[in-house]
């Protein structure tokens, strides 16, 4: 096992402990430990054959003999005992938004309620209402969770899904007589949410395949049905590999998708009278001669639609306007802003998160910790600016290769008033102004705040601009083409936070602030080291927005930034 799923059983061995009502330093500790082991840069494997396992903080000696059951086995007894003990719809539970482990403790103990049906009918039956600690508004909450929750179940985040998704093709490719496999579908879209895997492969022998992925650890419920094999992925991801002798431009493209796109290519080629059967014998008499997606575009009179383009909106007139231009691309960007370190609630130093930027081959890192108002997360208070700006100021006169710039993710107050006062604010590089409180204002007080913030001339952008968390909440009421038009209006950056979670710009607006001229910067909202290789997934959510290297403010160099940075505080 990994490092990643080593804590997330972990994390489930904590939770199932609150469950059962177990006191709370014995799931914290579970907690805490695989926060430890998610951040390690060392294998965890070696870390317990010699012994070092015991030398991390919180991994005392019954932890470190899991681990070694964990890493020895794949299995731990201890896990597959507790999980036994608690009904598997209490786990289901913890997905509904708004509904913590202690809650769901109250409906099992007192209602009998084990499941997300009983739980909905409970709540139409108006049972949860007088429970202690519960009442009408904690009732309203948990259906409309348990209505969220419906909506997204089967979708996955495609930061979770990608990674499996090409370890799978890397493993068809290895596979005997296979020619060519290509992933295809919403992932190769890039859609920020997914419901499944699908692959396309040329290949003689299916059943060769099948033996080679039923050897590939993780993957269950395979079958072979003709020549498509179908199977679920670890976390529960249908996989569909569909085998064909040849892997032809027109199959590659058709099940790319998305549906809207192929048919306004359809619609095009029936008003141009070209054949247009994707599905059907690419001879050119029910569908175009065609070897690449290149050439069945040219047909239509259009240069390529990039995959992440495909989405059905207004890609097609923009191609054929001419105005379709390189996409960016993860390699332009120069640096990243918004990564938080332990001076406020990252896991990493101050040195160790600029030697990763370094090593991620970055030219320039800046450090954004949290302000004071957020004192969950440890924020800055004025003492504390000081002494992180003396050792950013240290960290500059040792280190090479990396510019490091101070910088802070200061809240926007419910009033739109900044967290520090301009005096302060003036002493940093850059300013992150973040919504991180009262999600619940109206629509016009939620924009009306946003843009008191933006009109603060040492703010520079945006942070995570409507709040939302993927699969997860809703984010907040908010005008944001107001907020962008703001932006234009001040000179301020809109923000791409790249965490998977997030990916906040949605790639929808992208479009309308590249059409007001507003630039984004693609930032990793880094709490660890590895937080700051999210930058794809933003870079990504860019390129479906249909944006360029010059609309990024950190594709610029680092000579060139810092000024482009201190022009938007005093616009």
């Amino acid at each position: 096992m990994d490092k990643r799923e080593i804590s997330r059983l972990f994390e489930e061995i904590g939770l199932l402990l609150e469950l059962k009502g177990e006191g709370p330093f014995k799931s914290k500790a579970y907690y805490n430990a695989a926060r430890t082991i998610e951040t390690l840069t060392d294998d965890v494997a070696d870390l317990v054959a010699s012994g070092r396992i015991r030398e991390l903080k919180g991994i005392g000696q019954a932890l470190a003999e899991k681990l070694a059951e964990l890493v020895g086995t794949g299995r731990l007894a201890y896990y597959e005992e507790l999980k036994k003990s608690v009904p598997s719809g209490l786990l289901e539970m913890t997905a509904i938004p708004g509904l913590g482990p202690k809650k769901i403790t109250a409906v099992w103990n007192q209602l009998g309620i084990t499941t997300i049906g009983e739980l909905e009918y409970a709540c139409i039956e108006n049972r949860l209402v007088s429970l202690p600690g519960f009442g009408q508004k904690t009732q309203d909450k948990i259906r409309q969770g348990i209505l969220q929750l419906k909506k997204r179940r089967g979708y996955h985040l495609f930061a979770n899904v990608i990674r499996e998704a090409e370890w799978i093709v890397a493993a068809v490719r290895q596979s005997a007589g296979v020619r060519r496999a290509e992933l295809v579908g919403e992932l190769r879209r890039c859609v920020e949410v997914v419901r499944s895997i699908l692959i396309l492969v040329a290949a003689d022998r299916p059943q060769s395949i099948l033996k080679t992925v039923q050897q590939a650890e993780g993957l269950a419920e395979l079958t072979l049905s003709g020549s498509t094999i179908t199977g679920k992925s670890s976390i529960g991801v249908p996989v569909s590999i569909v085998v064909s002798e040849e892997l032809t431009a027109h199959a590659l493209l058709a099940a790319t998708g998305s549906d809207e796109h192929l048919t306004a290519l359809a619609s095009r080629a029936a008003r141009m009278q070209v054949p247009w059967n994707l599905m059907g014998d690419p001879s050119g008499k029910t569908a175009p001669k065609a070897d690449s997606e290149e050439a069945l575009y040219a047909c239509l009179g259009l240069p390529f639609i990039p995959p992440e383009l495909r989405e059905g909106l207004d890609e097609i007139a923009t191609a054929e306007a001419g105005r379709l231009r390189p996409l960016v691309e993860a390699g332009q960007v120069r640096g990243i802003f918004h990564n938080h370190t332990t001076y406020s609630d990252g896991s990493a130093s101050l040195d160790e998160m600029v030697a990763a930027a370094k090593a991620l081959g970055y030219r320039y890192i800046g450090i954004s910790d949290h302000s004071q108002s957020a004192f969950y997360a440890n924020g800055l208070k004025e003492d504390r600016i000081r002494e992180q700006h003396a050792a950013i100021d240290a960290l500059r006169k040792r280190t090479t290769g990396i510019a490091v710039f101070k910088g802070i993710e200061a809240d926007i107050l419910a009033d739109g008033a900044m967290d520090y006062p301009d005096e302060i604010l003036a002493r940093f590089d850059f300013v992150i102004a973040s919504v991180h409180s009262r999600f619940n204002l109206s629509e016009e007080e939620q924009t009306a705040r946003v843009l008191r913030a933006l009109a603060n001339p040492y703010v520079t952008m945006l942070g995570h601009p409507t709040g939302r968390l993927l699969l997860s909440r809703e984010g907040y009421r908010i005008d944001m083409r107001r907020v962008i038009d703001a932006a234009r209006q001040y000179g301020k950056v809109v923000e791409i936070n790249a965490n998977p979670h997030r990916l906040d710009l949605d790639w929808r607006l992208c479009r309308y602030a590249k059409a007001q001229g507003v630039s984004v910067s693609i930032n990793p909202d880094a709490h660890a080291t590895d937080g700051l290789e999210d930058v794809p997934f933003g870079v990504n959510v860019a390129r479906k927005g249909g944006l360029e290297a010059s609309d990024a403010v950190n594709t610029l160099g680092p000579e060139e930034i810092l000024s482009a940075l201190r022009a938007k505080q005093t616009t």
